[in-house]
């Protein structure tokens, strides 16, 4: 990382100066020195690098919810160029790229930027989850949830994400581990609080609570929750008369 090896560089380079200036008796405020220039060197440089790539990825994404998705792509993936500059730089270009694939249904192509995305990104976490889960490979599909909610311990969608791929592997005992353990991270929460209790009566989860979240990891559809939905109604609009 360019950003480390240029902070360290100036700050060994200080050191030496104060050193052979002062003489070597007054190493503590050589590496006092040394240990500022570091501090300011690195701050800088990573200012500068993220400025710039504010810049690059709002363009992106402003592409990309105009549908101009091959453009958004293009320069997402030119922002890679500065993964040698800064740490995570990489990693979060990465799911950027991988969430827009995977939304868009290309899951095959998405799945390379997800594996490889950034560890604290719990919706292309969990995208990666879902991938593993529809590729049998329930190991890793669990390694990369318990990955995602140490990371991101309070958000309800993951727990809930993670029980009902669990439940759909045919885990409902450890889908309802899970399901607790969010209730018990964010009590009250009214949505997990439901999905255990379907999870323990043995039916199935209802992610309409969640709404368009839920919607972009493509395990239902919108029209299953809109029938749901009917369902619950009662299986009829309901009529207004004048």
């Amino acid at each position: 990382m360019y950003n480390l090896l240029i902070s360290a560089g100036a700050a060994v380079a200080v050191f030496l100066i104060v050193s052979l200036a002062a003489g070597f008796q007054y190493w503590w405020a050589a590496l006092l020195g040394a240990m500022i220039v570091f501090t300011a060197c690195f701050v800088l440089i990573a200012r500068s690098v993220t400025k710039k790539l504010e810049v690059l990825m709002e363009g992106a994404m402003k592409d990309i919810q105009a549908q101009r998705f091959e453009k958004g792509i293009r320069d997402l993936k030119s922002a890679l160029r500065f993964a040698k500059w800064q740490i995570y730089v990489e990693s979060q270009i990465n799911s950027s790229i991988g969430m827009v694939y995977f939304v868009r249904r290309e899951f095959a192509t998405a799945f390379p930027y997800l594996e490889k995305g950034f560890f604290k990104n719990w919706v292309t976490m969990g995208m990666l989850g879902v991938t593993y889960m529809k590729r049998n490979k329930h190991d890793k599909m669990k390694e990369t949830f318990d990955k995602a909610i140490m990371a991101t311990p309070k958000e309800s969608l993951l727990y809930a994400l993670y029980a009902y791929c669990l439940n759909e592997i045919g885990e409902n005992v450890k889908a309802c581990e899970i399901a607790a353990k969010g209730l018990a991270k964010l009590p009250g929460d009214e949505n997990l609080k439901l999905n255990l209790e379907l999870l323990r009566e043995g039916k199935k989860m209802k992610m309409k609570g969640y709404g368009e979240m839920w919607l972009q990891f493509h395990l239902e559809s919108l029209a299953v929750l809109q029938k749901q939905q009917m369902a619950a109604m009662g299986g009829r609009r309901r009529i207004i008369r004048k």
